[in-house]
């Protein structure tokens, strides 16, 4: 049985040459994070935010969920593949990242389709979970702060739909997960959170081994 593959730079540039497709308003967004150097690491990757403009297409999603907006790629890519009627509600707790988000929404014609919240995101998600009450979401993108990722995910669980889907990014934190000398909040946090989903009955799962780690999760129907 194959391996899993080690990709360096030149597998990488191959895989997005034959399935990347880009545009100026992507590659330019990725350019301006890209100057920021402390917070380029935590940027999507762009075959990522593709797969979930791909996900939200196939899933017929219409409403869609994204706890941290950061520079607003993923949300922009999401938007993209909504249907007419469709939103992404998105959340972040910092305005200077978000304010260069919403510019290149505005360039990319999908600032119409995206509600942006700014706050705390627990705090957010109860608002939501007030606001528009259970299963109101098709599908949820979860990439913030990751000490509360066990939250987040009980709350975006409570606030998808039966039959949606979860998207969690960062599963294997930069391989930290099977560090035993990692004790840090962070890491120990994805490691209850991958424990939890292990065995949790109320959903199906996969963990990928791309990017930093990438776990989709399906809301079983009762």
């Amino acid at each position: 049985m194959a391996g899993q593959l080690t990709v360096d730079d030149q597998l990488l540039s191959y895989v997005r040459q034959m399935s990347l497709r880009d545009d100026d308003v992507l590659s330019d967004l990725r350019a301006e994070t890209a100057g920021m150097p402390m917070l380029q690491a935590m940027l999507v990757l762009p075959e990522e935010a593709q797969l979930l403009a791909l996900l939200v297409r196939v899933t017929g999603a219409a409403d869609v969920l994204e706890l941290g907006t950061f520079t607003g790629y993923s949300s922009l890519c999401m938007a993209r593949a909504l249907p007419p009627d469709g939103r992404v509600v998105t959340c972040d707790i910092n305005e200077r990242w978000t304010r260069i988000a919403e510019r290149y929404w505005r360039r990319a014609g999908v600032a119409d389709r995206i509600d942006l919240r700014t706050g705390d995101a627990a705090r957010i998600l109860d608002e939501l979970a007030e606001q528009r009450g259970p299963g109101s979401f098709d599908l949820a993108f979860v990439d913030a702060d990751k000490a509360n990722y066990p939250r987040y995910y009980e709350q975006a669980l409570a606030l998808v739909r039966p039959g949606g889907l979860l998207v969690l990014d960062n599963t294997l934190f930069f391989g930290k997960v099977v560090d035993p000398a990692a004790q840090d909040p962070d890491t120990l946090a994805i490691r209850r959170l991958n424990a939890l989903l292990r065995d949790d009955d109320r959903v199906d799962i996969s963990m990928l081994a791309v990017a930093d780690g990438l776990t989709l999760v399906h809301k079983k129907k009762p």
